[in-house]
């Protein structure tokens, strides 16, 4: 869920950070990248202080919206999401910076608006890259641990994530069996994701280059 919900502000990012000419693009590359050198521990700490029920956004999105993220499924959601971010922007802008410009600039002297030369042309040849970013940060959100139990904690039935699951398991007695089964199931939904990711990026290349 919260891959599919920061998907469209990927596309966005990945785009200003392939097209756009402003200042303070190398800052907001570096901020987008920042979940990625930093301890999970500390991103976990971070959303705590934002989002959380005293920070500023979570008051704000609780008096206006009554939608809490502190120690909620919600805030595993966004943990997670947050997380996966800068591999989902990454690989989607590496992909429309690999599109030519000069097919960009051609649907625009046909008539075409910048967004609607995007939506024709750059999106439709960016979706390998799309593809591969969405499965990244699936893949990433999937094995997530620090920054959601620092977040929202380890709550059975509300914030108890796979990864989480699993630890807690491997902290009980007689549970290893049951950690192995769990390990087992994340190897296959990785493994799943990315052939499936693999199969249909492989499809989308035939048909653009075809």
């Amino acid at each position: 869920m919260g891959v599919t919900a920061s998907l469209p502000f990927a596309v966005l990012a990945a785009l200003a950070l392939a097209r756009g000419r402003f200042p303070g693009k190398t800052l907001l590359d570096g901020l987008i990248h920042l979940p990625l050198v930093l301890p999970p521990v500390v991103t976990g700490y971070l959303l705590l202080i934002a989002f959380g029920r005293r920070g500023p956004a979570g008051q704000f999105l609780e008096a206006c919206c009554g939608i809490t993220f502190s120690f909620r499924w919600t805030g595993a959601a966004l943990a997670a999401a947050v997380m996966g971010f800068p591999l989902m922007v990454r690989a989607i802008r590496l992909s429309i910076e690999a599109v030519d410009r000069r097919l960009e600039d051609a649907a625009e002297t046909l008539g075409s608006s910048r967004i609607g030369a995007f939506f024709a042309v750059t999106l439709p040849l960016s979706l390998p890259g799309v593809l591969a970013g969405v499965v990244l940060g699936f893949a990433k959100a999937l094995g997530e641990f620090g920054a959601t139990i620092t977040f929202v904690s380890n709550i059975p039935g509300e914030t108890r994530t796979l990864p989480a699951e699993i630890y807690t398991l491997t902290q009980t007695p007689g549970g290893d069996a049951a950690a192995g089964r769990l390990v087992l199931v994340a190897i296959a939904l990785s493994l799943g994701a990315l052939i499936v990711s693999e199969i249909l990026a492989r499809r989308l290349s035939s048909r653009i280059s075809g």
